[in-house]
């Protein structure tokens, strides 16, 4: 797809939603229907609709439901138009949960990360209450629970990264709500017997959010760019939603934990340095790199489904590209220098 048709969020949904290979075989494997939780989240659609994509592409009429509140009435209007169903629900109101349509396969992306410093108790409800009551509805399902590498504490910056056996750590309010909902899920798996995949994610990129939209964004605008972090991982959001779909074949009782993200740590200030070069701008550096940092080791989920799709160098010309067009952005900053855990 050259640079010139990804002008609009039908363009980009098309690029992040193509199936590979892995999750056309995936859901060709599976029996049921299949629901995303949290569709209208910055993830939801892509997945929901590689997940019909792949089903076309697999000849297979399973249904796909798409579930979120609906605060734009638009978004229903737009998913129907892309093959899924639309269903309008609380995920917080225990009565409308128990309405949802019985699906055999599940991807929970609900949840709540910015703006839990100033109202923590919304984070706690949503990322800990919420999984209870869907974990009640959706016993005999295969569910995929999103989390985050965040669980983890950081790592120094010279090693491999945390990796699946790594204790988690609690470093501040999302971080603690977020083990929370690993916590219940798994609760419910071990007594319910429910398959489940805790699927942490560590950096998810597209065209108009992530780490390298924020880094850009600051590079042409030049604003300083805080390297105190020093390296992130990240992930092509198609990969991550690819990987999503073939983890259902991987879910357990008690679930099985994976780290989803790229192979490589990557460099803030090479980023930044980077990003400079494609937009003709010299960068503004500020501080130095720490010794550690949030990482995750994903050699696991590497070995389970292979190398990604989409190298950095790809993304970042792209990012650059859409920049420089004026793309529309998401205006949802990652707030990846953030050091003590507040977002």
């Amino acid at each position: 797809m050259s640079d010139q048709t990804l002008k609009t969020d039908q363009d980009i949904e098309q690029l992040l939603s193509e199936p590979t290979l892995g999750a056309i075989a995936a859901v060709k494997a599976l029996d049921g229907d299949f629901m995303v939780l949290g569709v209208g989240g910055k993830m939801g659609t892509s997945l929901a609709v590689m997940i019909r994509r792949a089903l076309d592409e697999a000849e297979k009429t399973a249904k796909v439901y798409g579930v979120s509140r609906f605060s734009r009435p638009e978004a229903k209007t737009d998913l129907e138009a892309l093959g899924i169903i639309p269903v309008a629900c609380d995920l917080a109101d225990p009565e409308q949960v128990a309405k949802l349509p019985e699906v055999a396969n599940v991807q929970y992306l609900a949840g709540q990360k910015f703006g839990t410093d100033g109202a923590p108790d919304e984070t706690w409800i949503q990322n800990t209450i919420v999984p209870a009551i869907v974990a009640r509805k959706f016993v005999k399902s295969r569910i995929v629970v999103f989390s985050t590498g965040c669980v983890y504490p950081f790592v120094p910056i010279s090693g491999p990264g945390a990796n699946e056996e790594t204790p988690v750590a609690f470093l501040g309010e999302y971080a603690s709500t977020c083990v929370g909902r690993e916590r219940v899920f798994t609760n419910f798996s071990r007594n319910q017997g429910t398959e489940q995949l805790i699927y942490r994610l560590n950096y998810s990129v597209e065209l108009r959010y992530g780490v390298l939209v924020d880094v850009a964004t600051k590079v042409l605008n030049g604003e300083a760019v805080d390297v105190t972090m020093g390296s992130f991982n990240l992930i092509w959001q198609g990969d991550a939603c690819a990987r999503a779909i073939q983890c259902w074949q991987h879910v357990a009782s008690p679930p099985k934990f994976l780290n989803i993200t790229g192979a490589e740590k990557v460099s803030i200030r090479h980023v930044a340095e980077e990003f400079g070069r494609l937009l003709g701008k010299e960068p503004f550096i500020k501080g130095e790199e720490a010794e550690s940092a949030w990482l995750a080791d994903a050699s696991e989920s590497m070995r389970l489904f292979g190398p990604v799709t989409t190298s950095l160098e790809t993304i970042m010309k792209m990012v650059a590209d859409h920049l420089q067009g004026g793309g529309k952005l998401l205006g949802k900053p990652t707030h990846f220098e953030s050091r003590d855990g507040k977002f």
